[in-house]
């Protein structure tokens, strides 16, 4: 025998629950923590609970060995298959923010299931229905988290791969329980399945945590970054992540840039209230976002790029686009503007804009701004509700049939 497996039997089985009790004691710990800095990521919370539950069996399970009576068996397997279930449902959370009862269904089912025969004094058995159970609760978890690995391929596909792992690790202990044969054991089973179990789950329980920390890190990285780069009243783009995207892009002569400005602004917050302004400015994003959707559904156009500037202002990218489609574009998000701030708020309201083309030499993006924005200022001064456009080719000022409206 080689002197790493002589020093691997000097560790016994005990000694090897009891690590991984310790391991789940710490990680719950440090779980409970990432939650309580940030309270939306509750399927740390849920981690955090399973591995709980996780220290609760092994403690039991250890008693269990000692003094192996049928209702301390029940309890130490049902308290694993409940945090197996809880852990499951953590992989939902993840997975879509939301829990289910599937899981609390699953858990309370092989519960219902393994307890029965152990509290008979049929351990052999129980044991057997055991380790499917949390094979299949170990594998589903697994499988919910490889659903979700789009979000970070490399992390996902490890956490998954850990946990059906572990979950493998208990069908070699349920096929010596058949081979043996027998539906009453002498004592709880300790052999070389039983070890492996215990070894893949010391590797898996804090693999699994780091992996799961090092995710959340990444989401509230992502978070933040969004956050940055979102404007928080309209949920659009700001100006800084507008510039970011494209500042560096040089825009040829089919990029058109969109400048929108609604008319008259200040003396909605004056006479309406800033609470009125915002849902104005609200209204307008609407407006935006449902333009572009259904120009996405219309073909395989690139898609625009929309962002609010700042204030009352907003910014449309369209690339691909002639000079007839771009006023298309703005007219239509004028009339849906007007449109949906007459149905939520019975206030007429309007907007202005200006386009401006890149050239074929191509000009940068801040260039092409400034140039719908010189015909933004020219709609506003002929008389506002109204589409200025400019290119190389064309100049063409839009002046629509006037729609009431309750400023002067």
């Amino acid at each position: 025998m080689s002197f790493v497996a002589e020093r691997f039997m000097l560790i016994d089985y005990s000694s090897l629950l009891i690590a991984i009790g310790f391991s789940a004691i710490c990680l719950s710990v440090i779980l409970f923590s990432s939650w309580i800095t940030a309270r939306t990521e509750t399927f740390l919370l849920t981690c955090a609970a399973a591995l709980g539950l996780l220290v609760l069996h092994v403690f039991s399970y250890s008693l269990y060995i000692a003094r192996p009576v049928p209702w301390l068996g029940a309890f130490a397997f049902s308290l694993l298959l409940a945090g197996l279930a809880t852990l499951h449902a953590a992989s939902r959370q993840f997975r879509l923010g939301a829990s289910s009862w599937s899981s609390p269904l699953a858990g309370g089912l092989a519960i219902a299931i393994v307890a029965p025969p152990l509290l008979a004094g049929y351990d052999g058995v129980g044991c057997v229905l055991f380790n499917l159970a949390a094979a299949t609760l170990l594998a589903a978890t697994a499988a919910e988290y490889w659903r979700g690995r789009a979000e970070a391929p490399g992390a996902i596909t490890a956490l998954a791969g850990l946990h059906m792992l572990a979950g493998l690790s208990f069908l070699p202990c349920t096929v010596l329980l058949v081979l043996n044969g027998k539906a009453r054991l002498d004592a709880p089973p300790q052999n070389w399945a039983e070890d492996l179990n215990v070894i893949i789950g010391i590797i898996a329980v804090p693999g699994a945590g780091a992996l799961t920390l090092a995710l959340n890190q990444t989401r509230l990285a992502r978070a933040h970054k969004q956050e940055a780069m979102t404007d928080s009243l309209t949920g659009l783009l700001n100006r800084r992540a507008l510039f970011d995207l494209v500042a560096n892009e040089p825009l040829r002569g089919d990029v058109a840039v969109v400048l929108f400005d609604i008319d008259r602004f200040k003396t909605i917050n004056d006479e309406r209230g800033h609470a009125a302004g915002d849902q104005v400015l609200a209204c307008f994003a609407q407006a935006l976002r449902e333009r572009v959707e259904q120009r996405a559904q219309q073909g395989p156009a690139l898609p625009p790029v929309f962002a609010r500037l700042g204030g009352e202002e907003f910014a449309l990218l369209l690339r691909g686009a002639v000079a007839e489609s771009a006023l298309r574009e703005a007219e239509a998000v004028r009339a849906r503007f007007a449109a949906l701030v007459q149905e939520r708020l019975h206030l007429g309201c309007t907007a202005s804009a200006g386009i401006a083309f890149g050239q074929p030499n191509g000009y940068d993006f801040e260039a092409t701004l400034n140039a719908a924005d010189q015909m933004l200022y020219g709609a506003k001064r002929n008389g506002r509700d109204r589409v200025a456009i400019a290119s190389a080719r064309l100049v063409t000022l839009l002046t629509p049939t006037p729609r009431p409206s309750s400023h002067p």
